[in-house]
């Protein structure tokens, strides 16, 4: 980190005044180059070829109420094995009280499991209990932790509490990774975006994540836009680079291509890689299989032809 960044969080006022001193979002601008990049078409070869990376990105996720073991179980088999010849997906999310089951059935398999916590999706708990969670996450097996930030402290404009609590999660991970959820559709300005992004970097986040997925609107691609952005020029600013995670609403295999066109005009193709851009979803993975499969044979085999996620 440089010197300059390195004492960005010394204060509350020092905190507020980097994050209000970037430059500001041209919202216009923004919309407009993302609905731009939005109507790339790609051919063929390279389509079969993004489909299979979009499908290596996954982070296949079920965050239900009614979630059980054997469910988790059947989306951790598929997860592994999601149709022939079809590469793994990145990661399996589920709930903390899950993760031991999620680690057993991926055990060996190279897929991740990835577990939401501090008191997800709303955030609003002590920070002793989000620790807690994360702590006993992790003991279960989790590779990989999805936090929220309180967006009531970020909103109020208590930066500094927003950064020590990601920092302290971050600490309590050990080896897992942590993303940091901004839940965008809560930030009400694409200037707030791109401070919680910021904000998520400085306090040791390893990825940015847009959403729970509980709150509309969720990743939108000029909030994607923004992030890459500042993934990009907080590696430029520091030599440390962080992934994006884009979340909620990616059902089609449209909108997977759509975002790695984005990730490389925006951030570059050191980020079209499953460690460094990964796509949230749980309807997302079957659209894929369809579509490769339709490359394949040329003809679809239908929603009904794959297990539901």
């Amino acid at each position: 980190m440089t010197t300059s960044l390195a004492d960005v969080a010394s204060s509350g006022a020092t905190l507020r005044a980097f994050l209000h001193g970037l430059p500001g979002v041209d919202r216009v601008g923004a919309d407009q180059r993302a609905a731009m990049l939005g109507t790339r078409s790609i051919k063929t070869t390279a389509k079969a070829q993004a489909i299979d990376l979009a499908i290596s990105m996954v982070d296949l996720t079920t965050l239900e109420g009614a979630d059980t073991p054997g469910k988790v179980r059947a989306l951790c088999a598929k997860a592994r094995h999601p149709g022939e010849g079809a590469p793994r997906v990145a990661a399996v999310c589920v709930y903390p009280d899950l993760v031991h089951v999620a680690a057993g059935a991926l055990a060996g398999s190279g897929v991740k499991v990835a577990s939401v916590a501090t008191a997800f999706p709303s955030g609003r708990s002590s920070l002793e209990v989000k620790v807690s969670e994360t702590k006993l996450a992790v003991a279960a097996g989790a590779d990989e932790i999805d936090m929220v930030i309180d967006r009531g402290a970020f909103l109020a404009g208590d930066h500094l509490k927003v950064y020590e609590e990601i920092a302290a999660v971050k600490a309590a991970c050990g080896d897992a990774h942590l993303k940091v959820i901004l839940e965008t559709g809560e930030l009400a300005t694409y200037d707030n975006v791109r401070r919680a992004s910021w904000l998520a970097m400085l306090a040791g986040g390893d990825f940015i994540k847009t959403s729970t997925g509980k709150v509309s609107p969720a990743a939108t691609l000029p909030v994607t836009l923004i992030m890459l952005e500042a993934v990009r020029d907080f590696r430029d600013a520091t030599g440390r680079q962080v992934g994006v995670k884009p979340a909620g609403g990616i059902r089609t295999t449209k909108d997977a291509i759509k975002n790695l066109v984005l990730v490389n005009e925006t951030a570059g193709d050191d980020w079209l890689s499953p460690d460094w851009f990964r796509l949230g979803a749980s309807s997302l993975l079957n659209d894929l299989l369809m579509q490769r499969q339709k490359l394949a044979t040329g003809r679809y085999a239908g929603p009904d032809y794959f297990t539901l996620d």
